[in-house]
């Protein structure tokens, strides 16, 4: 894993966001939404506000966008992290 996606990783596990990584990448889950809402492809009321964006925390979005990176939804319930 590419240095910047590494510490990207690190930041996320700290906050407690549901990402993991596979032999495909790295990824966000948008289900895992029990203790705080992470992601939610659905929810269009965050959307708008506090560094929501499509649907993505602002505290995910924070991180990534620090280390050039930036997340996209695969599915409704996963989001993929990507270089900028």
């Amino acid at each position: 894993m590419k240095q910047n996606f590494r510490k990207a990783f690190n930041a996320l596990e700290k906050i407690g966001a549901p990402v993991f990584e596979n032999e495909d990448g790295m990824f966000i889950s948008g289900e895992d939404n029990c203790d705080e809402i992470w992601a939610d492809y659905y929810d269009c009321m965050h959307w708008a506000h506090d560094g929501w964006l499509f649907g993505v925390n602002g505290k995910i979005n924070k991180i990534l966008d620090k280390y050039g990176l930036f997340a996209e939804w695969v599915n409704p319930g996963l989001l993929g992290v990507y270089e900028a």
